[in-house]
């Protein structure tokens, strides 16, 4: 894992560094890539070119990449197909990311990415029954090749209780991620489904969380959710931050339904102050989601070395 740095000279775990978005840098190298599939398309038919991602994310510095099977579901890929090949893509995935961390030059973790089922940013749309029925297949396909579960983009509570439930008998450490409200930093933090932040941390610690995070939103709503994460937490697990590039998401927003426009003020070394700033508030992880990149990835590497 990361070499020491002034956080773990302080008492806190040294800095980790996650991937960035996959999606968006697989449409930007050329990868297969089209709605309703998104990133799952370059999976089906360009395997070559995750590994190329994954290894660019590597390059940059991260400590942690996270399997390409968050569009594995059948709102992207499609009832038929995800009953006929959903668990095979999955493992796919997995196998994909393991061969890249496995041949890195430092220590890299692969994450196995859950997705929300019924699709991102939709509290309305959690179904406990639907979930159950999904998600093994994806933990079956990924399990032998990740290092920990991470579910992402959680909309509401109820997500990560279905998915500490279905994760549970792995034996695997699950990070949960819940998606924040746009709605303004100085706002008090909350999920998309209204619950604050300070339940979300709650929960993930009587869960058994390994780690919690906060991804997919704009970076100016992170720093209060780490304030109120970390004073609830006390340290007992760590806590993360990926945030998006995407202007300010309304509560009927689908975040995969159209490459949506990403801010160009949000470079990589403006991404790498607000990242500063997480740091100082008590983040332990730190990457990005939609529309930050591999560049992105080195500033926080260089964040990181900074205070060594």
């Amino acid at each position: 894992m990361p070499a020491p740095d002034a956080a773990a000279a302080a008492g806190r775990p040294p800095l980790t560094i996650l991937d960035g978005g996959t999606g968006r840098e697989l449409a930007r190298i050329g990868a297969p890539f089209r709605q309703p599939e998104w990133s799952a398309l370059a999976l089906m038919e360009a395997p070559s070119m995750v590994a190329r991602v994954h290894r660019a994310y590597v390059g940059a510095g991260a400590d942690v990449i996270t399997t390409n099977s968050y569009a594995l579901v059948p709102f992207h890929i499609g009832e038929d197909r995800f009953a006929a090949e959903g668990q095979m893509l999955a493992a796919r995935a997995g196998l994909v990311a393991r061969e890249v961390a496995d041949e890195a030059d430092h220590p890299v973790l692969v994450g196995g990415s859950l997705p929300p089922v019924g699709g991102s940013y939709r509290p309305d749309r959690v179904d406990g029954g639907r979930s159950r029925l999904v998600l093994p297949r994806l933990i079956d396909g990924l399990e032998p090749a990740v290092d920990h579960w991470h579910a992402e983009t959680l909309s509401a509570v109820a997500e990560a209780e279905i998915v500490a439930e279905l994760t549970a008998s792995s034996g695997k450490p699950l990070w949960l991620s819940f998606t924040l409200l746009d709605d303004g930093a100085t706002a008090e933090p909350r999920l998309r489904s209204g619950e604050s932040v300070g339940e979300a941390a709650r929960a993930a610690r009587d869960l058994g969380g390994s780690a919690l995070l906060f991804n997919c939103s704009q970076p100016e709503v992170m720093l209060g959710a780490v304030a109120v994460a970390s004073d609830v937490l006390q340290g007992r697990i760590p806590v993360g931050v990926y945030a998006n590039a995407f202007p300010p998401q309304t509560a009927d927003a689908e975040a995969n339904d159209a490459l949506h426009a990403v801010r160009p003020d949000l470079t990589p070394q403006h991404y790498c102050d607000f990242a500063a700033g997480w740091q100082g508030a008590g983040a332990d992880i730190i990457g990005g989601c939609c529309g930050i990149g591999p560049e992105h990835i080195a500033a926080l590497a260089s964040l990181r070395s900074s205070s060594d």
